[in-house]
C-alpha cells in the first residue's frame, strides 16, 4: 500500500491510498465515521470526476483533531477487527 497526501490543513485532508479498492476503502471510511472528531469522511475513485485519477483519494475533515492522527487511530480500528474476525473465524472452523 502506498500512500501520498494531496492536501493537509489542521483540520482536513486528502490522501491517495495506492492499491486499494472499494472493500477496504468503505472498511476505512466506516470507521473514520464513528470517530467523534470526524466530521466527514468520503472517498473518490471514479476517473472520469477526478481528472484521470483510478487510485482512491481519501478525503477527510475534522473538528479539533489532527487528520492524520485521526486516520492513524482508524486504521489501528480496522487491523484491530480483522484480527478480532480472523480469530473467530479460526475458532469456528
Amino acid at each position: 500500500m502506498e500512500l501520498r497526501v494531496i492536501e493537509k490543513t489542521d483540520e482536513e485532508l486528502r490522501i491517495e491510498i495506492a492499491g486499494e479498492g472499494h472493500t477496504f476503502m468503505n472498511v476505512l471510511k466506516g470507521t473514520l465515521l464513528e470517530s467523534e472528531d470526524v466530521l466527514a469522511a468520503t472517498y473518490d475513485v471514479n476517473p472520469e470526476q477526478s481528472g484521470g485519477q483510478t487510485e482512491p483519494i481519501l478525503s477527510i475533515k475534522t473538528e479539533g483533531a489532527d487528520p492524520l492522527d485521526v486516520l492513524e487511530a482508524a486504521a489501528g480500528d480496522v487491523s484491530e477487527k480483522s484480527k478480532d474476525l480472523r480469530q473467530a473465524f479460526d475458532a469456528a472452523a
